[in-house]
């Protein structure tokens, strides 16, 4: 998987990197609280999956200090590339094609990544591998199928526009291998691959800035292949742009779900 044509969302587009300040804004504080909770500190190896932008990275290499290490791998570093400082290394790596960059971290994670990569198992399979024992995995994925609208509460025209075209992006996802379903199976596939003390959560946010922010760069980033695709017309996405930029639409993700476990 090229960012051209596999994946759907590539960091190369210009509103790449709007979405990543708005997934920030929504999910790193979950994400923090997490990997707060397994116990991170100075010293830590750190290898951060599909890491897109640099928040998390660089919040790692506070808690690791200049004594421990996070390696931020993607299939497109330019977002990231900024962040390359000690303790933090950028690298291009394709979780869902190549063997582990390193072996013996104390911590592996990823968000929003094995939903859209094609070998799922095999990626999944070598994240453990490369942890250490007693090292812990977070995998934090959307489950778009759980909760499938943009606008839970549809009452109006403009709320039915918006799950439309909802509707259509998650076509275009599909059709490109993702997994819509994924999230849900976490802590079931971490108890299969060996993982102890499997644990889940999922976080859910309904009607904040970052949703209309995230929502904004998705369709525009998506906007042309919606239209190639007979899913919407311009005409549309404008009408649906306007209506999120008016801050009155009322603007949901689709769950995150976080599940965590210990190798043994």
């Amino acid at each position: 998987m090229t960012p051209s044509d596999g994946y759907l969302l590539d960091n190369q587009q210009a509103e790449a990197g709007r979405r990543f300040d708005a997934l920030s804004a929504l999910f790193d504080p979950t994400t923090f609280r997490h990997i707060e909770d397994l116990g991170i500190g100075p010293g830590w190896r750190c290898w951060e999956v599909g890491a897109g932008g640099t928040s998390v990275a660089s919040w790692l290499a506070e808690k690791v200090g200049p004594t421990g290490k996070v390696l931020a791998t993607d299939i497109d570093t330019s977002w990231a590339d900024s962040a390359a400082r000690p303790p933090i290394e950028i690298r291009t790596h394709d979780v869902g094609t190549e063997e582990p960059p390193g072996e013996g971290f104390d911590l592996v994670h990823a968000r929003l990544v094995l939903v859209h990569v094609s070998d799922r198992e095999r990626a999944l399979q070598w994240m453990i591998k490369a942890l250490r024992p007693g090292g812990r995995l977070l995998i934090e994925d959307a489950d778009p199928a759980l909760q499938p609208l943009i606008c839970p509460d549809e009452y109006g025209p403009e709320q039915q526009l918006a799950n439309r075209l909802r509707q259509g992006f998650r076509s275009l996802l599909a059709e490109r291998g993702a997994d819509l379903s994924y999230g849900r199976r976490l802590p079931r596939l971490l108890r299969e691959a060996g993982l102890e003390r499997v644990e889940a959560d999922a976080y859910f946010p309904i009607t904040s800035p970052a949703c209309s922010a995230l929502e904004s760069a998705t369709v525009r980033q998506i906007r042309d292949r919606l239209v190639a695709a007979g899913l919407a017309t311009d005409e549309e996405i404008d009408r649906h742009l306007s209506h999120v930029a008016s801050g009155t639409m009322d603007l949901a993700t689709s769950p995150l779900i976080s599940a965590w476990g210990r190798k043994e």
